[in-house]
């Protein structure tokens, strides 16, 4: 098999890159890194961590492949679609927010396994979603899926600066966010029309926030009401059963505990006035490219789980 990842310099490019290296199935793939900006250098290069573990060089362009992987920067991949109509009947996974919310008349499936397993099985184009999107509804699915998210729902959700890209700014630059936090796009975020799609109607408060750290998701969701936490433990865990990424935690989580890995814990604390669901991811894991490779392994007929258990970062 013939894979490509193209965008291969950047974040989520290197990612899915070091994903596919220690993949029994994918390391021994023929694999294409095509970056314009590091053409003919080595990987490691623009991945200085992968120096000795290949060989590989960035190639100019995408000359074919089974598989591809597009790691551009948002609104790049439709172009690049346009621009290579002849891979019509390979397989695409795309990384940006370009086709993530459905069309009737579109071929791409939305990439959350957790909602859509057996149809991206069959596809050949499919949307992976965004990082906060995914902390998001994997914390509300069985709730949403049930009908029982018919209020108010609160989230404050802090990220890690890699979630802003490889593309140096004034608010990922060091000096700036070490130390600091910010509220940005309160209740107007680009991953809410997905989040809606995935979920019906929620009324949903959303605050994102910019984290004083490098890669990782930590989603507060408040819902008012009472509720009994032993039963909505019990509910997810069912839900959750038989989706290997996703652990349903008797304690809170901590965000540690998923960096470097594509799982998504979920906590759950209740009052008798409201109720807090925890849900942490790494974004470049089960938030981008983790989440690349569990849609590639249900697309390949791979087990979904194939190369994405990487140690976490415990301390």
């Amino acid at each position: 098999m013939k894979l490509a990842i193209i965008g291969g310099a950047g974040y989520t490019g290197g990612e899915v890159l070091r994903y596919v290296l220690q993949h029994p199935q994918l390391s021994t793939c023929d694999i294409t890194v095509v970056s314009s900006s590091h053409a003919g250098k080595p990987v490691w290069h623009a991945h200085g961590d992968l120096e000795g573990y290949t060989s590989l060089t960035f190639a100019e362009a995408y000359t074919g492949a089974d598989v591809v992987i597009l790691c551009l920067g948002h609104g790049a991949s439709t172009q690049w679609m346009v621009d290579h109509d002849a891979i019509a009947s390979h397989r695409v996974i795309d990384l940006g927010n370009d086709f993530r919310v459905e069309h009737a008349s579109s071929p791409w499936v939305y990439g959350l396994p957790e909602a859509h397993r057996d149809r991206i099985r069959t596809a050949t184009r499919v949307a992976n979603p965004g990082c906060f999107a995914t902390a998001i509804q994997l914390g509300l699915l069985p709730l949403a899926t049930t009908g029982q998210c018919t209020g108010d729902v609160v989230v404050h959700a802090i990220t890690g600066s890699t979630g802003a890209g490889q593309a140096p700014s004034a608010t990922s630059h060091y000096s700036w966010r070490e130390h600091n936090v910010q509220a940005y796009k309160v209740f107007e975020h680009q991953h809410e029309p997905e989040i809606r799609q995935t979920l019906g109607y929620v009324r949903m408060h959303f605050v994102p926030v910019r984290g004083p750290f490098t890669r990782g998701i930590y989603a507060s969701i408040v819902i008012p009401g009472s509720f009994d936490r032993d039963a909505v433990l019990a509910q997810y865990r069912t839900a959750y059963a038989s989706h290997p990424m996703v652990r349903v935690m008797e304690a809170s989580p901590d965000l540690k505990s998923v960096v470097n890995t594509s799982l998504c814990r979920i906590g759950i604390a209740t009052s008798d006035t409201a109720m807090v669901i925890t849900s942490v991811i790494d974004n470049l894991g089960k938030g981008a490219a983790g989440q690349a490779i569990q849609n590639l392994n249900l697309m390949c007929g791979f087990d979904e789980t194939s190369g994405l258990f990487p140690k976490p970062l415990a301390y």
